[in-house]
């Protein structure tokens, strides 16, 4: 895993110029594993990151599993047990017309998550860390984030 960029002192604001910044950074046909806390911003970055040209709301698909938005998938795998589950999802029936896909708790499944996507997908990572000591005028707490790639 290579660190490609780090940002600090990330508020909800922020979200869509860095989201911008991401889809610069990445190629099409990227997953990007999500880790973090509870409330460390996961959902909320998803979001901002999905361009939904039906104006659909995004929502956590944590009982889905998978939910499809113009052009992402957005997957929770909070609820999965096992590997043996990622493998039932067949995840390449979701991402044929992707250009990303995005997976909260991902990390524990990243082996067969990478088993399950076509050899041009690209996987990175993105870390959300609380940054307690950083808030802005409405108490709110900012985000460090950094961008891994995984080889």
């Amino acid at each position: 895993m290579e660190l490609i960029k780090e940002w600090d002192g990330i508020f909800e604001e922020n979200l869509e110029s860095l989201s911008e910044e991401i889809k610069s950074i990445i190629p099409l046909e990227s997953a990007i594993i999500l880790t973090g806390a509870v409330g460390a911003g996961k959902t909320t970055f998803t979001k901002s990151f999905i361009d939904s040209d039906e104006g659909d709301e995004v929502c956590s698909p944590t009982y889905s599993v998978i939910n499809e938005n113009g052009n992402c998938a957005h997957a929770d795998f909070y609820r999965l047990k096992d590997s043996e589950e990622v493998i039932h999802l067949e995840l390449g029936l979701y991402l044929d017309d992707k250009d990303y896909f995005l997976i909260e708790w991902g990390a524990p499944f990243l082996k067969e998550i990478s088993r399950n996507l076509d050899e041009q997908w690209e996987i990175f990572e993105l870390k959300f860390e609380i940054n307690s000591q950083l808030s802005n005028s409405d108490n709110t707490s900012s985000r460090k984030i950094q961008l891994f790639k995984h080889f």
